[in-house]
């Protein structure tokens, strides 16, 4: 990695005021360089997740295929993030999603027992993961109201403000069936924004 030391990744996702040094430096040496090529897989539909991930450099994201066989991007994960197969990882059944490399990519790993290993010998990870997932469960709530109630132009609006680097970096017929909709209709609304 280019960072010297623990990544700035790593750091930002434990930023925590009940880590200690001593424990940050455990969680740390947990986590392994992974990297990934784009369009390479993290994991694959019927498989069982055994780690998850933080992105240091790089776009990941999260596909099922719909009825007519159509990708349909469920999620980005972008830098600084965690990239993490929940229902899979910590159920320990095979996962309905693909996770899918956008553009060549560069994580940290930590592997499934070792988290449950720092899971079960601190409090403090227990407490950082039971936020984690409180988090994600807002998140994933929050986006399923606003798929119902904005509009695709608003949705998209949100995603260049608040997520500008999936915009930067990920193809547009991904961007549009994460916001529901077709192709031909984000480029006309991208057409609609920057040319009036």
């Amino acid at each position: 990695m280019s960072d010297s030391g623990p990544s700035r990744a790593l750091r930002s996702i434990y930023d925590h005021p009940l880590f200690t040094q001593e424990q940050l430096d455990k969680i740390f040496a947990a986590h392994t360089n992974f990297e990934l090529k784009k369009n390479g897989y993290l994991l694959e539909q019927g498989q069982t997740a055994n780690s998850y991930y933080i992105i240091a450099h790089g776009l990941v994201r999260f596909y099922v295929h719909d009825y007519n066989g159509n990708e349909i991007t469920t999620q980005f994960i972008c830098e600084n993030e965690i990239v993490n197969e929940v229902s899979s990882l910590f159920q320990r059944i095979p996962s309905v999603q693909n996770i899918q490399a956008v553009t060549d990519a560069k994580l940290w790993k930590i592997d499934f027992n070792d988290f449950q290993h720092l899971y079960h010998t601190m409090e403090s990870v227990r407490e950082w993961g039971r936020e984690w997932m409180s988090a994600q469960l807002f998140q994933s709530q929050q986006r399923s109201i606003e798929m119902i109630t904005q509009s695709a132009s608003s949705r998209y609006l949100h995603l260049i403000e608040h997520r500008p680097q999936i915009v930067q970096q990920a193809p547009l017929k991904q961007i549009a069936s994460y916001l529901g909709i077709a192709d031909t209709s984000l480029s006309r609304i991208r057409k609609e924004m920057f040319h009036g």
